[in-house]
């Protein structure tokens, strides 16, 4: 059987109509491209993300940033192969103050999705939403080696066509590689393909001095001017923008690589996550003040106190204008 040839069809420059670039968010998540969030394991991609969903489906303007026109509030598909969606990421979505209404999840129970999943298209047109979210990379990519760039580029380029049909922005949540010193593009996991196929990278990276503080960087843009980073903090409702800071993307993975240990597990972090287990057992609610001081007294210093919280899912309630916390299952 004869091979197939498609027709030839030219187009002239003089009739493709000039628009400028569109943002979800300026400059860091284009509208109808692929966005890629880059940090260490246990650094606050998640909760970074649902931050950020939060304040998109509420309609308000993030810190620092000027629109061409006020946002208003979007919905939000949020896919997540190592959260669940009960005890963690509704949770944390809701500390964070989002609109329940506004986040919208497709249902992996019988079949996990890929970028070529049709059903992806289908969610996006049905619901409107106007951004998604992928967590972890390697769950969504589908069958294949990610390290091959000619297996990369049909399956991104069917997300990428996704994206540019419903002009809704698409973030994939991924982990750095092991490969210190080196350039920041060259810790993206698996082909380079991965950095030409997407638009823009964020880099969320701790502070090796301050384990609450992160930092956000454009690791690599075609779109946007190079650009210094967000300062965020680590809080009850999830991250506060608390600054802004001259540091780059290569700058910050130089300081993760000189304190490797950081954001890794420990056994510190465990005996913090028994100790408020024991504590706020049996549906028992303390101050949040208190919680911090009986961890302090036990030796555990705050930052941990605050990554034990996390892990946990434990609650803050606000009652007489003060902070309370409770495990999950108390509710």
């Amino acid at each position: 059987m004869a091979k197939h040839e498609p027709a030839l069809e030219l187009i002239s420059a003089k009739d493709v109509k000039v628009r400028p670039v569109k943002w979800l968010w300026p400059f860091f998540i284009p509208k109808g491209k692929i966005t890629l969030l880059q940090g260490d394991p246990g650094d606050g991609k998640s909760t970074f993300m649902l931050t950020l969903a939060a304040y998109m489906t509420r309609g308000e303007p993030l810190p620092f940033t000027e629109y061409q026109e006020p946002p208003e509030p979007i919905k939000v598909i949020y896919q997540s192969t190592e959260d669940d969606y009960d005890d963690t990421i509704v949770p944390r979505f809701i500390q964070a103050g989002g609109v329940r209404d506004n986040l919208v999840f497709i249902n992996e129970q019988t079949e996990h999705l890929t970028f070529e999943d049709p059903r992806l298209l289908k969610g996006i047109k049905e619901s409107g939403a106007k951004l998604v979210v992928l967590d972890p990379l390697s769950s969504y990519f589908g069958d294949g080696n990610i390290n091959a760039s000619n297996e990369v580029r049909p399956k991104f380029n069917a997300l990428i066509q996704t994206a540019r049909e419903t002009d809704c922005s698409i973030v994939i949540v991924n982990h750095l590689n092991k490969m210190a010193g080196i350039g920041s593009k060259y810790r993206v996991p698996g082909s380079i393909d991965v950095v030409g196929a997407v638009r823009s990278i964020l880099l969320l990276a701790r502070d090796p001095e301050d384990e609450d503080k992160r930092y956000l960087s454009l690791l690599k843009s075609n779109l946007a001017p190079e650009m210094g980073s967000y300062v965020l903090q680590l809080s009850d409702k999830g991250m506060d923008f608390t600054g802004l800071s001259d540091k780059k993307a290569d700058e910050l993975l130089r300081s993760l690589d000189i304190c490797p240990g950081a954001g890794r597990p420990n056994d510190r972090l465990q005996e913090a996550k028994s100790f408020l287990e024991e504590l706020l057992a049996d549906g028992s609610m303390m101050l949040a003040d208190e919680c911090m001081n009986r961890l302090k007294e036990s030796g555990i210093c705050r930052s941990t106190a605050n990554s034990a919280k996390r892990e946990l899912g434990i609650l803050s309630v606000r009652m007489n204008e003060r902070w309370y916390w409770k495990l999950p299952q108390a509710e």
